[in-house]
């Protein structure tokens, strides 16, 4: 597996409350994206600390205890559970950071499956034979409306409350969560991104950079910021990419 992590502040906002990180062990990757509410200094603790409580966990834990997709979500659910109440004992001690919440997508990649938690509106995207299909659904008043039909797609794009996040993580003493996994095989990508990519750049032309042969994993991911600066970079940009690439993997070990 290959993987390349961006992380743009954008054109307008003077800070960045978007954190991400990807912690390998062996062929097991754990990639998170997380994007910090609650102003700016409240938001980037809620961010940062996310990535970096997860992390610590990871590097204590043997790779035996993620090998399947059942043990990779108890593993997801137990970490962030354990996250979310830190955030939000720091928050109740710190008044500086009351109210601060972060949305989370972390996935944990071995060479057969991808094992995804979410909460909030950050996605999970995965190409697969080309084609790019969103993985998760956002935790939003406005994808609610859509659900239920009151909305259409074209209408949300434009809602005034688009933003207005249902759940997140460290806001409440107990969260709600969602957890999926799925296969993947040589040559698919999973994408995982804050909402300063999704509400900027179409899946479309995120499919169609994905599938650019010419660039590498690396210029993939800047192209894809570059694009959601040029379309406005209202918000901050954190963008992972894994490559499923087994092939150039086993080369590189000979």
């Amino acid at each position: 597996m290959k993987y390349a992590l961006k992380t743009d502040t954008g054109k307008v906002r003077q800070h960045n409350e978007d954190s991400g990180g990807v912690f390998t062990k062996g062929e097991h990757f754990l990639a998170i994206v997380a994007d910090g509410m609650g102003g700016h200094k409240a938001g980037d603790v809620a961010s940062s600390k996310s990535v970096s409580l997860l992390n610590e966990k990871w590097k204590d834990t043997d790779s035996g205890e993620v090998d399947t997709p059942e043990k990779a979500e108890k593993w997801l659910l137990d970490a962030v559970e354990d996250t979310n109440q830190k955030l939000f004992q720091h928050a109740k001690e710190n008044k500086e950071c009351d109210g601060m919440g972060t949305t989370l997508v972390a996935a944990i990649c071995t060479p057969a499956s991808v094992s995804l938690l979410h909460i909030g509106d950050s996605r999970c995207y995965l190409l697969k034979q080309g084609s790019l299909t969103k993985m998760t659904e956002d935790h939003t008043l406005v994808n609610e409306l859509v659900r239920s039909g009151q909305l259409s797609e074209d209408e949300a794009e434009n809602h005034p409350r688009k933003h207005w996040i249902l759940r997140a993580l460290g806001t409440e003493e107990t969260i709600n969560v969602d957890l999926l996994s799925f296969t993947w095989e040589k040559g698919d990508v999973v994408l995982l991104c804050s909402d300063g990519l999704s509400n900027k750049v179409s899946r479309e032309t995120m499919e169609e950079m994905l599938n650019n042969d010419q660039l590498t994993i690396h210029e993939q991911v800047e192209r894809l910021v570059s694009l959601a600066n040029e379309a406005g970079g209202e918000d901050n940009i954190t963008i992972v990419l894994i490559s499923n690439d087994r092939e150039e993997q086993e080369r590189e070990a000979k």
